[in-house]
């Protein structure tokens, strides 16, 4: 069951990765099921396939957020992947407006530029747990907690060596941003999305997430290896597999494939 106490909001000055001192605590033992890991500064943050997600000094969203993973199975990370993802792009939509989608599989964009990333890590369990809702116990692996670190670029206006061709919110609306209050919002949206994860059927999830889908029913270069090929991006599979078509139908795998833009 997860613990009903009011999840905390922990406000760091600097960290070397939100994710890193969030993983600390759940190994401690002293976190709990929405706490939320929030840093003016991150010096070594981590971004996917190992890597480094920069953030301006005071000026970005550096959050990472624990949630109680218990009540999946361990092969449906995909699934939370796909919650927070919503959960991010919604937040980042109701500043930047409807041309914010999600890059296949988690990654923030408005247009062609990219806004924010999420890297989600997760702690296993291994032995005897019991799920709510089934009357038998399982044994083996289980899903213990995910740490889900986010970073989205707020009020920073020079990217150095264009860092992916990244925009900040401020770049698009003009505007300054107080990013603790946005940072809260934020958490607050990961964790109303997670709740839903739990209470809705996923196909809800899942169509909303394709809704958003960057660059879909629109042709992109992918790179498979060393071969470079066109393909139509079409939606994204309940397993989390791409599917896209050209001469033939295509399902790809998180990693399996390069986007080249």
């Amino acid at each position: 069951m997860m613990p009903v106490t009011k999840p905390s909001f922990i406000i760091l000055d600097s960290v070397d990765s939100t994710n890193n001192y969030a993983m600390a605590k759940v190994h401690a033992g002293l976190a709990k099921h929405g706490d939320a890991y929030f840093s003016f500064n991150q010096t070594g943050g981590k971004g996917q396939r190992g890597k480094k997600w920069h953030t301006g000094n005071g000026e970005n969203i550096a959050v990472s957020i624990i949630t109680d993973a218990s009540e999946l199975h361990i092969h449906e990370q995909f699934k939370l992947s796909a919650a927070i993802a919503l959960a991010c792009v919604d937040f980042f939509g109701s500043f930047a407006g409807d041309e914010t989608t999600i890059k296949w599989p988690n990654d923030i964009y408005w247009r062609d530029r990219k806004a924010g990333g999420i890297l989600i890590e997760n702690v296993i369990g291994h032995g005897l747990t019991s799920k709510k809702n089934e009357t038998s116990t399982r044994s083996g692996a289980y899903w213990k907690y995910s740490v889900a670190g986010i970073g989205i670029n707020i009020n920073q206006d020079i990217f150095e060596n264009d860092l992916n061709k990244a925009i900040s919110l401020k770049q698009i609306t003009g505007q300054d941003f107080d990013i603790t209050v946005l940072a809260q919002q934020l958490h607050l949206a990961v964790l109303d999305s997670f709740k839903q994860l739990l209470t809705q059927p996923f196909e809800k999830i899942l169509q909303r997430y394709n809704e958003r889908l960057f660059k879909r029913n629109q042709a992109v270069q992918l790179k498979k290896g060393n071969i470079v090929f066109s393909t139509t991006i079409k939606e994204v599979t309940e397993s989390g597999q791409l599917f896209t078509v050209d001469l033939i139908d295509n399902l790809f795998g998180f990693g399996e494939v390069e986007w080249l833009l």
